[in-house]
This record gives C-alpha cells, sequence and structure tokens, in this order.
C-alpha cells in the first residue's frame, strides 16, 4: 500500500456490498402477513382429465392457475409496484392458527369437491349416468383454541352425531341445528380405520375468525361430505397438487367434451375459472387478473369467468378491465351456468 489511502477505501466498498447483499438475502427469510400471487398458466385439461374410452378433438380446454406465497419484505415491495402481482392479507387466505399443511389438505379437498361436482354436471348434461354415496363428513381444520383442538385432527371422518348417523355435512348441521353453547356433543369418528369417539363442548366462535357476535359450534372449519361419485364411463382427474375449486367449470367442460362426439370447442384454444355446484351455477374465484394474464401469454381464444350479474367488483368486470389493460384479443366471457357456457359454444362457428 502507498501512502495515498487507495487500498483502504477500495476494501470499503466491498465491506458495503458484503453487507448490502447480505441484507437483501436476510430479509428473504422476514415473513410478512401478506401473501402475493402472480400468474401461472393455462394448462390443457387433456393432460389431467381422461374418460374411458374418450373422444379426441381439435381444440382445447384449459384450467388456469395462479401462484402464490407469503410475501417478505423483497416481494411484498415488488408485488405492490407490479400490475401482474396482488397482495392479500394473510387473514383472507388462511384462518388464524392454519398451518401450512393444514391449508394445503384443505385446499386439495376444495379442488376434490370440485372434481366430483364437475363429473355430476357434465355426466347428466352428457345424458350419462352418476350418482353420490356418501361416507360422512370429514374434518379439514379445526379452529384453535375451542375444545375442539387435540380432539379432532384434519383427515377425521365424522359418522355420528350424540349416535345418530350422519353421511353428509346436510345431516350433521340438521343433528346440531338445536345444540347451545356450553352443550356437550357426542362425536364419532374415523382415524386410519379406527372409530374413535370425543366430547365436544360448543362454545363461541373466537373474534379474529370474524364469526357473527354470539355465533358459536364445534369449532370445524369447512367440512365436506366424503362421498365418492359412482359414475359409468369412468373418468380420473390426476390434478397433482393444484388445489382450490376454481377449475370446477373447466373440467365440466373438459369431461363433456370427451364423453360426446361432437367437439363444442370447434377448434378453438378455452380456458377459464369459475367454481361449480351439483346444479351447475358458476361461482365467484380468486385470482382472475392473473389467470387472465397466464392466459392471455399461453396464446387462449376464449375466456370463460364468472359473470356475478350486479356486483360491481365481479370477476368478470376484473377479467374485462384486465384484458383491456395488457391488450388482450382474447374474447371475455361471463357466464352464471354450465348451460349458459355450452350456449355461447353452440353458438361458435
Amino acid at each position: 500500500m502507498d501512502g495515498s489511502g487507495q487500498q483502504p477505501r477500495r476494501n470499503k466498498g466491498w465491506i458495503k456490498w458484503v453487507v448490502l447483499v447480505a441484507v437483501l438475502l436476510a430479509l428473504n427469510f422476514v415473513q410478512l402477513p401478506y401473501y402475493f400471487s402472480m400468474p401461472g398458466d393455462a394448462q390443457p385439461l387433456t393432460e389431467v382429465i381422461e374418460v374411458e374410452e374418450r373422444n379426441d378433438y381439435e381444440g382445447s380446454f384449459s384450467l388456469t392457475t395462479i401462484r402464490m406465497g407469503q410475501a417478505n419484505p423483497v416481494n411484498f415491495i415488488w408485488s405492490y409496484f407490479s400490475d401482474r402481482r396482488e397482495l392479500m392479507p394473510a387473514d383472507e387466505v388462511r384462518p388464524p392458527g392454519e398451518t401450512d399443511e393444514m391449508y394445503q389438505h384443505r385446499q386439495l379437498m376444495m379442488m376434490a369437491s370440485s372434481q366430483e361436482q364437475a363429473i355430476l354436471v357434465a355426466y347428466e348434461a352428457a345424458g350419462f349416468n352418476a350418482e353420490f354415496e356418501e361416507y360422512g363428513v370429514l374434518v379439514t381444520s379445526v379452529i384453535p383454541d375451542m375444545d375442539i383442538e387435540d380432539k379432532l385432527e384434519p383427515g377425521d371422518r365424522i359418522t355420528a352425531i350424540n349416535g345418530t348417523e350422519v353421511l353428509s355435512i346436510e345431516e350433521m348441521f340438521a343433528e346440531l341445528e338445536s345444540a347451545e353453547i356450553g352443550d356437550r356433543v357426542e362425536v364419532t369418528f374415523e382415524r386410519e380405520d379406527e372409530e374413535m369417539k370425543e366430547t365436544i363442548e360448543v362454545q363461541t366462535f373466537p373474534e379474529e375468525i370474524g364469526a357473527e357476535e354470539g355465533a358459536g359450534g364445534l369449532g370445524i372449519s369447512n367440512p365436506v361430505t366424503d362421498r365418492e361419485l359412482i359414475r359409468d364411463p369412468d373418468v380420473e382427474i390426476d390434478t397433482n397438487t393444484i388445489g382450490g375449486p376454481s377449475a370446477g367449470l373447466m373440467f365440466a367442460l373438459e369431461i363433456y367434451n370427451q364423453l360426446t362426439e361432437e367437439d363444442i370447442t370447434r377448434g378453438f384454444d378455452i380456458a377459464g375459472t369459475g367454481s361449480i355446484d351439483e346444479d351447475g351455477n358458476v361461482g365467484r374465484i380468486g385470482g382472475v387478473k392473473q389467470k387472465v394474464y397466464a392466459s392471455d401469454e399461453d396464446g387462449i381464444d376464449i375466456f370463460f369467468v364468472p359473470v356475478e350479474e350486479g356486483r360491481e367488483d365481479s370477476n368478470y368486470q376484473i377479467a374485462v378491465d384486465t384484458a383491456e389493460t395488457i391488450g388482450s384479443d382474447m374474447e371475455i366471457v361471463p357466464v352464471g351456468t354450465f348451460g349458459e357456457a355450452m350456449e355461447f359454444l353452440e353458438s361458435l362457428d
């Protein structure tokens, strides 16, 4: 080193960069009470659905996905300034106390239920037989700090309330309808093929879950009926780790098209989103903005979206605004039922 002092200044410069990199790396491990979402992709459903002796066709139906994660300071700032991303408070994504495992389990169960409803709607529309056989009520998650915690867990199947058999959510709610805060209820359930019983107190729901004042219950979040859809011909659906109910409409359209000889795609590449119930009603979903981005980037021609007539921030309005913002050529089609989607497809040349 000479007397100019240049070497120490260069060393200080490197130290500043090392400290900056270390700080940025450390920020990646700081979790904020927010989740961010970003566009996923449009996945052709012929890759995940196969009806026995299915009919092939030229166009495509695709489900649309988004990618989600818990925000750290870096991607929080990135998401805040990005048109492609959205930020959501953590309590809008999962209830307080729900673990990653419980959240994933709940999402996969909602996906399974969505598939069953789509099969039922598609088979009925195509003139094939499909009916449910019910086995009980599945616990998806329990509310922390209630009596049920540590007694029941996700995956348990409830089969009786106070000795009365319950094979569906409706039957369970009917048995609990007269229960009051402070009552103790005997719950019979199965866990890993073993029948068990627990006595659970009916309690007021914690304020933090957003329930109405004074409302109470056992403390099961989002229970679903454990049932099997008996159908002929058979259909296999493999969505791996994709969760949630939002692909219901597209499942139904794909299954219907494989069941019938007519190609209702008319050669178009069609994507969309929207839950579906057993009556074919199409319901609101989350992440529609990112799904429009994903579909446009994957070259989709037509995008189905829940219409939600009369609602200011409807999925349809968000989809239209997003398509205009990005200059998409996709046709955004609002639907309220499976039948409306079919009517639109039948109108295509």
